[in-house]
This record gives C-alpha cells, structure tokens and sequence, in this order.
C-alpha cells in the first residue's frame, strides 16, 4: 500500500504511521508528502527519512484548496502511484478534483468524536462544550467538513484542569495510535 500524506504542521501522526511501518504493524510505505505550508515540519520529517515532498500552491489563499491547487495535488500523487490519501494535520477542505481522483480512498484524522465538534480546534470546542469525553476519529473524506464514514474512534476523557494544550496533547496519543491501525483495517478492507 502506497501512501500519500497531506499535512500542513509538525507531522506527528505521520511519524506515527512510520513508526507503525518500521515496527512491522502496517504494510505500506509513504510515497510522497505534500504540504500547503513550506516552513511545516512535516516536509523535514520526510526529508529525515528520504521521502519524496513537494510543495501545494493554493495561490495564495490561506484556507482555500482551489480546484487548480487540488489538480495539480492529485496528479502528483498519482505520479507518486498513491493507493491511499491520508490527512494529517492538513488544514483544507479537500473537494473535488481531488476526491474525484481518489474516490473512498482519502482518509482524514480529525480531534473529536465525530460528528460532534468538526472543524477547527475539536479539543477547544469540546471545553467550551463542558463534555466529559471527547476524543479522536479516522474516517473517509467526502466533500463535507469531517462528515465522511467513520472507520475508529477512540474515547479521551475531559479531566478537571484541562487546558486546551493538555486535552489536545492526551487526544494526539490517541490519534498517533489509532491512525496507523485505521489504515491497516481499511487497507485490508480494499485489498
């Protein structure tokens, strides 16, 4: 299984799906990351291990994928020969032509216990919300904002104290945990 891997920040659920790699959990390698922000560190994690990168031009627009920058984004991974998309960390919302590329086989990993809390800042939503739980969710993308087929969620419990950097670190352990293991079970499930 051939992944590419979207990302826009420090890529530590990437690093987690390579650490499942190295260990033998996950039968796949990553063929190619992109990132729409070219100082994301994501870029230098992949760089460490020798892993093809390249940049997205979104043509200067700070939260929008235009159609262009997602043509030019599916292209390379199929040149890439990307099985699976996966998400990580990548702070636009993917439509088509992408999706159209690589139809149920996106993947995202999003910070709350969908549907509940989709978008930006799941962990701060979730505070401000006063739920007991929260938690982390590997699903399917389509053209919604976190709205596609959930394929495993794992619970965090909201403890007395929490700011939003230590609920957020507790559901990043989570994520870094359950994303290689989502990507096994739905590789499994295409294969």
């Amino acid at each position: 299984m051939r992944l590419g891997i979207l990302g826009s920040g420090s890529g530590s659920n990437m690093q987690a799906i390579l650490d499942a790699i190295d260990a033998g959990h996950l039968d796949a390698e990553i063929a190619l990351v992109l990132s729409d922000n070219p100082d994301a560190y994501i870029l230098e994690r992949a760089k460490n291990r020798a892993i093809a990168t390249g940049l997205i031009d979104c043509r200067g627009f700070r939260s929008k994928f235009p159609d262009e920058a997602q043509a030019e984004t599916a292209a390379a991974l199929r040149e890439a020969g990307v099985d699976l998309v996966c998400l990580a960390g990548f702070m636009r919302l993917v439509k088509q032509p992408l999706l159209d590329a690589f139809p149920g086989r996106i993947l995202n990993i999003h910070p709350s216990l969908l549907p509940a809390f989709p978008g930006l800042e799941a962990w701060k939503q979730a505070l401000e919300a006063g739920v007991p739980e929260t938690g982390c969710t590997v699903h399917q993308v389509d053209a919604g904002m976190d709205t596609g087929p959930t394929i495993l969620r794992a619970k965090v419990p909201v403890q007395p104290g929490d700011t939003p950097e230590s609920l957020h670190a507790r559901i990043q352990e989570q994520e870094h945990r359950l994303y290689p293991e989502a990507i096994r079970i739905f590789a499994a499930g295409i294969n």
